[in-house]
């Protein structure tokens, strides 16, 4: 990747998020692309190589830009790697897209996907100006359809480890992964989010949920916990006598303002909570159930599946069980049984994992054994396909 500056008037953009990256496939697009800019008096940019493949191999590592153009020439399904690309972008950039496609329909599906504009080749320098300069200047005439994702963890029983897996995922997808990150504890009076991430409680989660029309930009810049770089949260300990459950109106409308904001928008709910909210629990996303292995919480596996439905285009159920072989708990296939239907991922009850949870998520995220058993639901949430078997492997398989 090269980087253009010149001596043009105005600002020079101080931050990373604020220079545009530009991925282009021919010379003459990246020429227009360049002249565009220089108009527009942007001191410094980003080029790359690889079109929207090279984009998202470069923004697995590193904060998003404001505005981002890709090229997607010769990419069977355009639609598809742009909906790839959403998974290591930030809501908020501007996308626009570029391509050879004279055709209304891939117009109109790329729109559909959130992308700002969709321009075909050879590229008219006004037009293109004209929505680099929206994007920049934040005048685009309708906001982008693409939202963080979102995940809603649920702990079917008290102390099955909802709120340890929430805090690592967050976690995991903001450091590991550089993914701009939100963590809710909805558990206002007994939540344990903030203590696993060494981070003093607030009172904004509270205020946000019974006032939900004051939540602005400026509300929300003020209220989240900075955890770290990339990853906020809002987590309250309210007092015990504290009354008041949850609003699904108010819940919503918090819900709508962060993903905005964030890449990756996780809900730490308990099982009691949720019961309240059902129809926010059908927004699209992934809802993670989490157990242990007793009889109880089976059957309560057994019931939510049953509550939220089977899995749909938009909305996906993982279930994990946690602490699986510990004494209290049934025998694998006996707790599948009783569950109706096998966990999608096994966490083992091991004492390093015990030990290293004294230390909270700092402490976890050094624990190989739940680094090992967690990494396929970071790579489902993280967007990554499963590794598939090579041709000697297949036929050592087939034998």
């Amino acid at each position: 990747m090269d980087t253009i500056s010149s001596n043009l008037p105005g600002p020079t953009n101080a931050s990373g998020t604020d220079i545009p990256m530009v991925f282009l496939r021919d010379k003459d697009s990246e020429g227009v692309m360049r002249q565009c800019l220089s108009d527009l008096s942007v001191a410094k940019a980003e080029f790359g190589t690889g079109g929207i493949d090279g984009a998202i191999a470069a923004l697995k590592s590193r904060s998003s830009p404001r505005l981002l153009v890709v090229d997607v020439q010769g990419v069977d399904d355009p639609v598809a790697r742009i909906r790839d690309l959403a998974n290591v972008c930030d809501p908020e950039t501007g996308v626009i897209a570029v391509g050879d496609l004279n055709d209304i329909g891939v117009y109109r599906a790329l729109k559909a996907t959130g992308v700002v504009e969709y321009f075909f080749k050879p590229l008219v320098r006004n037009l293109i100006m004209q929505a680099c300069n929206a994007v920049l200047t934040g005048n685009t005439d309708q906001a982008p359809a693409r939202s963080g994702n979102l995940t809603f963890v649920i702990s079917v029983r008290g102390g099955a480890g909802g709120t340890t897996i929430s805090s690592m995922a967050a976690w995991h997808l903001a450091e590991s992964y550089k993914r701009r990150v939100a963590l809710i504890d909805l558990d206002l009076q007994y939540g344990d989010a903030a203590l696993q991430l060494d981070v003093a409680p607030s009172h904004a989660l509270r205020e946000a949920l019974d006032h939900p029309e004051r939540i602005d930009e400026l509300f929300l810049e003020r209220g989240v916990i900075r955890v770290g770089e990339r990853l906020g949260l809002m987590a309250g300990l309210e007092p015990l006598d504290a009354s008041g459950g949850l609003n699904e109106q108010s819940l919503m409308s918090l819900l709508e303002h962060m993903l905005r904001r964030y890449r990756y928008l996780f809900i730490d709910i308990p099982a009691v909570a949720a019961a309240q909210v059902l129809s926010v629990l059908h927004l699209p996303g992934t809802i993670v159930l989490v157990s242990n292995a007793t009889l109880s919480c089976a059957r309560d596996v057994a019931r939510w599946r049953d509550k939220i439905g089977p899995n749909s285009a938009e909305r996906t159920t993982l279930h994990i069980l946690n602490k699986s072989g510990a004494t209290a708990g049934l025998p694998p296939e006996e707790f599948a049984r009783a569950a109706g239907a096998k966990p999608d991922i096994i966490v083992p009850y091991a004492k390093e994992i015990g030990t290293a949870s004294r230390l909270g998520v700092r402490g976890l995220q050094k624990c190989a054994v739940l680094q090992t058993a967690l990494a396929p639901l970071f790579r489902q949430l993280a967007g990554e396909q499963p590794a598939k078997p090579s041709k000697s492997l297949l036929r050592g398989l087939l034998g």
